[in-house]
């Protein structure tokens, strides 16, 4: 397996504005412009890789552009891997939704996919939380809370602990 960007900058010209919706109506239009890209795209790669090595490849996929709610998921999931790290130094991570989209706008590039995310919440919460941890910022017991300041930047702070859930109330009083 190996991927390309080859036809990358034809789709970014061909981009369209904002993210797809979920009408019958758009996902049809959404069908037509994939295949029109993806004709695009698999001419591009003639014009780039020589008739030698594409005849090496057993398949080609050109994926379809992901759609708002694929790409807050890939965000949760990222950001599962980061909360797990936190639960193992009993702390807790509570990222709000502002956060994931301020990630989203800033490392969501419709031509290179959601790669850029891996980085963007690297920049923005992995190594900023991880200065703070070196620096004793944070405890055992605490809340760590991911948000967005006034200025539209990622802020990172400690925070109350969360409520406990119905079924650990159920569960305390039985």
């Amino acid at each position: 397996i190996m991927t390309s960007n080859v036809g990358a900058p034809q789709i970014q010209k061909d981009k369209t504005i904002g993210f797809r919706g979920t009408s019958a109506t758009e996902e049809a239009q959404a069908i037509v412009d994939y295949e029109r890209m993806k004709e695009r795209v698999l001419g591009e790669l003639k014009n780039v890789f020589r008739p030698e090595f594409l005849n090496r490849i057993d398949a080609t996929v050109v994926f379809r552009q992901l759609t708002r709610e694929e790409i807050r998921e890939i965000v949760d999931l990222l950001l599962e891997r980061v909360k797990a790290q936190i639960t193992g130094q009993q702390m807790t991570l509570v990222v709000s939704d502002a956060a994931k989209d301020a990630i989203i706008a800033k490392g969501y590039d419709q031509a290179f996919g959601a790669r850029p995310l891996r980085r963007e919440i690297q920049n923005q919460i992995e190594d900023p939380l991880a200065e703070r941890m070196l620096m004793a910022a944070f405890e055992p017991g605490d809340t760590i809370v991911i948000d967005v300041d006034a200025n539209g930047a990622v802020s990172i702070t400690r925070g109350a602990p969360p409520a406990p859930s119905r079924k650990k109330q159920a569960v305390t009083a039985a």
